[in-house]
């Protein structure tokens, strides 16, 4: 299933705005930026090119000479997003650390791809299970694949290893890490009280802690 073209028809633009558009590369990424904000907030069934280009403060049709269709934009959100995960991730998977060590690492890296990805999170969150019935989305579903892998892996080696208890119901420790973690992108901003490392650290105190108080 190739892109879908544009529903609308492109307004007249001026002879000007190719040779702008390609003399400012980063337009692109702000751009993107702005289009995650609006499908985060108002969805992405909601969201037309000509919100993005409102709240870009551009022309409708004056987006279409950096994308073909609000889809190739998602899209290249949601794939930027991922790939910096899995970077993140699989340079942690591949470190030789303990269980317990990998799963401090895992948790931590999660929160900063909140930090520098917040509406993409919360896109993923929101659309998935529609998006992966879309072809050009197929990835959603072989991302998720090996997410539940590497988080499974990670806790089982941790029983067989004796650094978690041994009557751990793995599959509903990792569904309650993986649930309490990326919630968290539908409250954090940027900047906050608290840093990505600092909200990690918190949070897996009270994981591998628990909050009552230690005799």
């Amino acid at each position: 299933m190739g892109p879908v073209p544009p529903t609308k028809k492109k307004p007249q633009v001026t002879a000007t705005e190719p040779a702008a558009a390609a003399a400012a590369p980063d337009r692109r990424s702000e751009l993107l930026g702005t289009a995650a904000e609006v499908f985060a907030e108002q969805g992405y069934n909601a969201t037309t090119v000509r919100k993005i280009a409102d709240h870009a403060g551009m022309l409708a049709g004056s987006l279409y000479y950096h994308f073909d269709s609000k889809e190739s934009m998602l899209e290249e959100i949601l794939r930027t997003f991922l790939d910096e995960l899995w970077d993140g991730y699989d340079a942690v998977l591949g470190a030789g650390l303990g269980p317990r060590e990998t799963l401090q690492a895992l948790v931590t890296e999660s929160f900063r791809e909140i930090d520098r990805h917040r509406a993409a999170v919360a896109i993923y969150q929101k659309e998935s299970k529609q998006l992966v019935a879309q072809e050009r989305f197929a990835f959603l579903a072989e991302s998720q694949r090996r997410f539940e892998k590497a988080w499974l892996s990670t806790l089982e080696r941790g029983v067989a290893e004796r650094a978690f208890r041994a009557d751990l119901d793995v599959r509903l420790t990792y569904r309650f890490v993986r649930d309490t973690v990326w919630v968290a992108a539908s409250w954090y901003r940027p900047g906050g009280g608290h840093s990505p490392d600092e909200i990690a650290r918190q949070y897996l105190s009270m994981v591998l802690d628990g909050i009552a108080v230690r005799e």
